[in-house]
């Protein structure tokens, strides 16, 4: 496998912690790291970021605002590879919002779909799609038990 580089994994699930810890550290040198040059990001309100460039930005601003006290909790992902370059990821994850969310302190759960791919022996995200739990009939969030 080689030698571990700064900012790349090993294996498709270190990418989920990595993306835990740039998370909770508020880093989005880290958290850019963990993209291609090309990725694309939806996230839980169904905005859609091509680029990395675009992806880190739109991180930016809510971790220097209502993310700013936030933690984020992430499950050990389900892999599906599709072969030695790329695999699926599933994995759940919970944000703690903080004191400075309009709302208030809360949990918020999403369940989050990647595709990882391997170029020049880096692991990155190609893509991620994240979705709140939500009921349909009310639209209220519903927290995984």
């Amino acid at each position: 496998m080689g030698n571990r580089l700064e900012g790349c994994a090993m294996t498709p699930a270190d990418l989920t912690r990595r993306f835990e810890a740039a998370w909770n550290a508020h880093d989005m040198d880290a958290f850019g790291r963990l993209f291609h040059a090309d990725a694309t990001f939806v996230n839980r309100f169904g905005t859609y970021w091509r680029g990395v460039e675009q992806i880190v930005a739109g991180h930016a601003g809510i971790h220097a605002s209502v993310y700013s006290d936030s933690t984020l909790e992430i499950d050990a992902p389900d892999v599906d590879p599709i072969s030695d370059d790329a695999a699926i990821l599933h994995f759940w994850s919970r944000l703690n919002a903080g004191a400075a969310h309009p709302a208030g302190p809360h949990p918020v759960d999403t369940l989050i779909m990647a595709v990882a791919t391997r170029r020049a022996g880096e692991w990155r995200f190609q893509a991620l799609e994240n979705v709140t739990l939500v009921d349909p009939r009310t639209g209220e969030l519903v927290l995984r038990r």
